[in-house]
């Protein structure tokens, strides 16, 4: 059993798999702070200094704060600043892979365009029919 187990978990699938998620934490991670630290702040200038990550709507009547961290502990509240913030987090990395994956499409649409050369069987086979045309 662990001899099965040792082969599925090397098997290079799901070693790709492996890497892939913890590159996608990573890259997740990198937009969030492009996001919150970049965009948001751009954004809130542009809009007179709104804050999106502390807009909610409390949803009882003890939620008296201002911040949505301190109006959490108070009570229920409907984030929905921070829900606009992933929004746009989800749409940067939807555009970035987008981009990604139309880049290398190009890439292997230029690689499969490149005429292929005779394989060895045709080169064979014309040097037989050439050989046979000189007798």
């Amino acid at each position: 059993m662990f001899e099965e187990f040792k082969k599925f978990a090397l098997r290079g699938s799901v070693v790709d798999l492996a890497i892939g998620v913890i590159i996608g934490a990573a890259f997740g991670a990198i937009v969030n702070s492009m996001v919150a630290d970049v965009i948001m702040p751009v954004v809130g200038a542009v809009t007179g200094g709104v804050d999106f990550s502390n807009y909610f709507i409390p949803l009882s009547a003890k939620v008296t704060a201002v911040t949505l961290d301190e109006a959490k502990k108070q009570g229920a509240v409907l984030a929905w600043g921070h829900f606009v913030t992933l929004i746009i987090n989800f749409a940067i990395i939807a555009w970035i892979l987008f981009m990604l994956i139309r880049g290398m499409n190009r890439l292997f649409r230029k690689e499969e365009a490149k005429p292929a050369g005779p394989s060895k069987s045709e080169e064979l086979l014309t040097e037989i029919r050439d050989l046979l045309k000189s007798k």
